[in-house]
């Protein structure tokens, strides 16, 4: 089981699912992040990459609902830094959902559109999050060469790790928790799209890239990052 990625197309990634279906679907798997503790690998690279800093420039790459970016801002907050935050998504219904749950008062620049168009804008740090598993071969190394060679000092990937305890824990999880039947079936066709760590090196040597590591984090995460 799960010896191979699956490259079957995931029901969110459908341009056709209408914005309130896409809205439930994007606002479940923020809860998802938050019951499977998924936003604490990326805190933890940030801890790790800024100690010292007064400031960052952060680029997010397939934001999704944004809870990955606010929780970068009450992290930023937190540790009185000052962070230019930036996210990028090629579904304009991503910012829908991302801008009404974002308060006023958290100052986060959501756009639409092609991350590479913002190769010119100097990051500090680029960040994704479950975004990997969705791009092609071709797409992937593509997006591993932009961020290596656009950030000054840090990239990282937060990604789901292929296991097979976690294929079928999922959907017992899904269930408890009553999300909803795309979510439940999404969830566990990631895990069965997503690498396993023995994956990444021969990507980092196809796309050029040195000094980057591919770790596991608690719980079934597979995170990659180059800090210079």
């Amino acid at each position: 089981m799960l010896k191979h990625r699956s490259l079957a197309e995931e029901q969110m990634d459908d341009p056709a699912l209408d914005l309130a279906t896409y809205a439930k679907v994007l606002r479940d798997l923020s809860k998802v992040n938050t019951v499977t503790m998924a936003r604490r690998p990326t805190l933890a690279f940030l801890q790790r990459t800024l100690s010292g800093a007064r400031s960052f420039r952060l680029l997010d790459v397939g934001f999704g609902s944004g809870d990955m970016l606010r929780a970068i801002a009450r992290w930023a907050n937190r540790h009185s830094l000052h962070a230019e935050l930036v996210g990028i998504d090629l579904n304009p219904r991503s910012e829908i959902v991302a801008r009404a749950a974002t308060p006023a008062d958290m100052s986060i620049d959501w756009r639409t559109g092609d991350y590479a168009a913002l190769a010119s804008e100097g990051w500090d740090i680029i960040v994704s999050s479950l975004v990997a598993h969705h791009m092609t071969h071709t797409q992937l190394l593509q997006f591993l060469r932009f961020m290596d060679q656009n950030s000054r000092r840090a990239w990282f990937i937060n990604d789901l790790h292929r296991h097979t305890f976690a294929y079928l824990g999922y959907p017992l999880l899904a269930r408890i928790f009553r999300w909803s039947p795309i979510v439940r079936q999404d969830g566990q066709l990631s895990i069965a799209r997503s690498y396993r760590p023995a994956e990444w090196p021969p990507l980092l040597q196809e796309a050029g890239i040195e000094n980057a590591r591919a770790f596991r984090a608690f719980p079934f995460r597979l995170c990659v990052e180059a800090i210079r």
